[in-house]
């Protein structure tokens, strides 16, 4: 049985869930069941529309600059209508959900499928496939469009929290998890 905990949270209108915890937004709900408790066949999925900025700002942090990414003649010429978003870009959906699950990655392998261009809209279904008693776990993402189109796949290998990080998350939620800037409703 999981341990009701009532939070107070400082920033917009919240509900309470039968165990207890406010629930509002998406990247709260999920820090919400990482503290609960992570099991195999959870599943999070995030949505993320990529735009020219971010590409720019990925190049920037990685220093990925290939052509691919920003001009339109080079683009053309590997076969693509227009520059792409950086792959890395794309896959950063997977850190996105595992930060808010306490996921501490061990190993991650992506294939990618079909190009995505800054304007693309697109889905990280990550699903928990296994969970030792060591907490070693593994999952897998698939990376979607808003037709369905899968445009990348992922296996990961990590570690989730454990009884003594799920009470540092509960006392983090009931601070107003101040640190966690995705859990706040954006403007």
């Amino acid at each position: 049985m999981h341990e009701s905990l009532y939070i107070s949270i400082l920033y917009g209108d919240f509900k309470i869930n039968s165990l207890g915890w406010e629930i509002g937004t998406k990247m709260l709900d999920i820090r919400i069941k990482a503290a609960e408790g992570l099991r195999t066949g959870d599943t999070f999925s995030i949505s993320r529309t990529f735009t020219d900025e971010d590409v720019i700002r990925f190049a920037e942090i990685s220093r990925d600059y290939n052509p691919v990414h920003f001009d339109e003649r080079f683009a053309k010429v590997k076969k693509f209508k227009r520059p792409i978003c950086h792959g890395l870009l794309i896959a950063s959906i997977i850190t996105e959900i595992g930060g808010q699950i306490g996921w501490l990655a061990s190993g991650l392998n992506i294939r990618f499928i079909k190009p995505v261009y800054a304007g693309d809209t697109v889905t990280c279904d990550f699903t928990i496939t296994e969970i030792d008693e060591r907490g070693r776990a593994k999952a897998e993402a698939v990376f979607t469009d808003p037709n369905g189109i899968t445009v990348a796949e992922a296996t990961l290998k990590g570690i989730v929290p454990e009884e003594s990080e799920k009470r540092i998350l509960k006392a983090m939620l009931s601070e107003g998890d101040p640190t966690n800037k995705a859990a706040l409703p954006r403007n």
